[in-house]
């Protein structure tokens, strides 16, 4: 994820992304009881939570950030290629725009 900050910590923005998305992915695939992933990944959340101190009850991101600075366009082309990419090196998609959740669809447009 490539994101931007001015004037607020980069971590708390990590942080409140990552309690928002988990919490909705928890809720939504409760909501949803023929939503078969959600006999694996809920099981698999509330171990990881039991694991970890700092969460209650489940936890689907690693616990912490290591953002990095993108000083100049150049790096930061690198890293929108990379995040772009990773949907078709891992075989979801054969084109980076075809990915429903990228922004290489819009960039494209």
């Amino acid at each position: 994820m490539i994101i931007g900050a001015q004037n607020k910590n980069m971590e708390d923005i990590m942080r409140d992304m990552k309690r928002h998305t988990s919490l909705q992915l928890k809720d939504a695939i409760r909501r949803h009881p023929f939503e078969s992933r959600g006999e694996w990944i809920l099981p698999m959340m509330e171990k990881a939570g039991r694991g970890n101190i700092n969460n209650i009850n489940f936890q689907l991101w690693q616990q912490d950030n290591h953002p990095i600075q993108l000083k100049n366009p150049k790096m930061a082309h690198q890293k929108l290629d990379y995040t772009h990419s990773n949907p078709v090196e891992t075989g979801i998609v054969d084109r980076p725009e075809d990915y429903l959740y990228s922004s290489a669809r819009i960039i494209l447009e």
